[in-house]
C-alpha cells in the first residue's frame, strides 16, 4: 500500500473511426511521458471517437487495442485505462479496460447508454460495478453518461478514486464541470474526468475540461481546459483519510440496493 498515486490524464483529439491512427497518436503521447506514473487515463472510445458504427469498428475483447494497451502498460510499468467498442457473443459493448503493468486486466461495461445519441439501440448496457484494487488503492472506473447518475456511483464500497472516461460535448460542458465536482464531494473521493477535444465525424465539438478534484471538490489539476495536454497529478491517500476522519459524511450515507 502506498500513500501516493501518480495519475496521468491525457486530453487528446481523436481521429474519427480510425483505430490504428489513434493507437499511434496515443503511443506517441505516452512515449513522451518522462516522469514516473502509476496510472494513465485515456478517453472513452479511445480508438474511434463516439460512434454508433459498431458493426464496422468493434473488436473482440482480446483484440488489437487490448494488446496495444498491454504493451503500453508494460513499457511504462503502469496501469492504463480507457474504453473501446467490443463485440461479445453477438452484442456490442462500450467496454472500459483497466490494464495492469503486468498485462492482466479487468473490464467494465458502460451502464448508462446515451439515449440522446441512440447508443442504447446499438450497445448493450452493463449491470456490474468494477472496483479495482491497485497499489493499495480502490478505484471505481465509469464511462461518460454514467456521470449523470449519482446512485450508480455512490460510494458504498469505500473506494478512494472515481474515474470517468468520456466524449462529452462542448454544448453541455457546464454539466460536466459541475457533476465531476459533485461526485467528488458526495463520495469523499478523488474524482478524475478525462474528456477529448476537437470535432468528431458528426460535427460535434469537444472542448475537454479534463480535471481531477479532491474529496472537498477542489480542483487539483491545472486549468488548461480546451487544448490537447498531458498532466501528471499526485493523489494522496492521507488527504482522503484525514478528511474522512474529520467530516465522517460517508457514515451517514443512505442504505439501498440496485435491481
Amino acid at each position: 500500500m502506498q500513500d501516493q498515486l501518480k495519475v496521468t490524464i491525457i486530453q487528446s483529439e481523436l481521429s474519427w473511426e480510425n483505430p490504428e491512427e489513434n493507437r499511434i497518436r496515443f503511443s506517441e503521447k505516452i512515449g513522451a511521458i518522462q516522469e514516473k506514473t502509476n496510472l494513465i487515463v485515456l478517453p472513452e472510445m479511445l480508438t474511434t471517437g463516439f460512434t454508433m458504427n459498431a458493426v464496422s469498428l468493434a473488436e473482440e475483447e482480446k483484440g488489437e487495442t487490448l494488446k496495444w494497451m498491454q504493451t503500453e502498460a508494460k513499457k511504462k510499468n503502469c496501469a492504463v485505462t480507457g474504453s473501446v467498442i467490443i463485440l461479445e457473443k453477438g452484442s456490442y459493448y462500450n467496454r472500459l479496460f483497466f490494464v495492469f503493468p503486468n498485462g492482466d486486466y479487468k473490464t467494465y461495461n458502460k451502464r448508462h447508454t446515451f439515449t440522446l445519441a441512440g447508443e442504447h439501440k446499438t450497445f448493450s448496457a452493463g449491470n456490474e460495478h468494477l472496483i479495482v484494487e491497485y497499489l493499495g488503492w480502490k478505484i471505481c472506473p465509469l464511462i461518460c453518461y454514467d456521470l449523470r447518475f449519482p446512485v450508480w456511483a455512490r460510494n458504498t464500497q469505500n473506494y478512494e478514486v472515481l474515474i470517468y472516461v468520456a466524449n462529452w460535448p462542448q454544448r453541455r460542458i457546464a454539466a460536466w464541470d459541475a457533476l465531476l465536482r459533485a461526485r467528488a464531494i458526495e463520495n469523499m473521493s478523488y474524482c478524475i474526468g478525462v474528456n477529448r477535444v476537437g470535432e468528431d465525424g458528426n460535427e460535434h465539438q469537444y472542448n475537454g475540461h479534463s480535471a481531477i478534484y479532491d474529496v472537498l471538490g477542489e480542483q487539483v489539476s491545472t486549468l488548461n481546459f480546451e487544448n490537447e495536454f498531458i498532466e501528471i497529478i499526485t493523489l494522496h491517500k492521507s488527504h482522503i483519510e484525514k478528511n474522512r476522519r474529520y467530516l465522517q459524511f460517508l457514515n451517514d450515507r443512505d442504505k439501498f440496493s440496485l435491481k
